[in-house]
């Protein structure tokens, strides 16, 4: 029995000295409080513009009145954000609202081909405009989201964060004109009511932080029906 004190005291001391080794750990480097929110900061023209505007992977329609030759449907909007037109060639469509492109087409066939072309573009299916929610979530993955969806928002579609998340890191990762920003988020705070709800944008990358802290005790927890002899003794 000595024996299995001595095993248990020694489980206890090491799971001690593990949750006081993970009360110091890494801060992120990216900005919080006010900074956060400045870090990733757009406009809100750019974050959804009053006009649809296509990015790669929508498709589109494009029919010219009476010209079935350069009609085309189910046109794919490439990675490059590019169109291939019979004729006409690649067009830049990623960028441009249905209407600026139609546009576009009607002074390229103008010039070209057509008197007075009549060109209509239609956007025929829409690539899903997504978040990615990562780390210490009940259920990581990729959703779908709505204009004015707010970090809240976005981590309840994947199940709110876990027992043993670090709300006080909660990380959003947004690509703003080519550049990596990031921002570092309270969400205990967000939560009360004291600190602002950021929206969350298509393309963005959220990531809930892990309390090692929590973590070891819940690890203990799980071990502790290996010691319930003490109540015993």
């Amino acid at each position: 029995m000595n024996m299995l004190h001595r095993a248990a005291a020694s489980f206890l001391l090491l799971c001690s000295l593990a949750v006081a080794g993970c009360q110091k750990t890494v801060s992120s480097d990216a900005p919080a409080g006010p900074a956060a929110y400045e870090a990733i900061a757009v406009s809100a023209a750019e974050a959804y513009p009053p006009s649809y505007v296509l990015q790669p992977g929508d498709r589109i329609d494009i029919r010219v009145f009476r010209e079935e030759e350069f009609s085309t449907q189910n046109i794919l909007v490439d990675a490059s954000g590019n169109i291939a037109l019979p004729l006409v060639g690649e067009v830049r469509a990623a960028g441009v609202s249905p209407a600026t492109l139609s546009d576009q087409v009607t002074q390229m066939l103008g010039r070209r081909y057509l008197r007075d072309p009549q060109v209509t573009v239609t956007l025929r299916e829409a690539i899903a405009r997504t978040v990615s929610v990562e780390g210490d979530v009940e259920q990581p993955g990729v959703y779908e989201i709505r204009p004015n969806y707010t970090l809240l928002s976005a981590i309840a579609l994947a199940q709110s964060p876990s027992e043993t998340a670090k709300l006080d890191e909660i990380l959003i990762f947004r690509d703003i004109d080519g550049r990596r920003a990031a921002g570092r988020f309270d969400l205990a705070q967000i939560r009360a009511g004291k600190a602002a709800d950021p929206q969350v944008l298509p393309g963005d990358v959220i990531v809930v932080g892990l309390s090692r802290t929590r973590q070891a005790y819940q690890d203990i927890l799980r071990a502790a029906p290996l010691f319930n002899v003490f109540t015993f003794l």
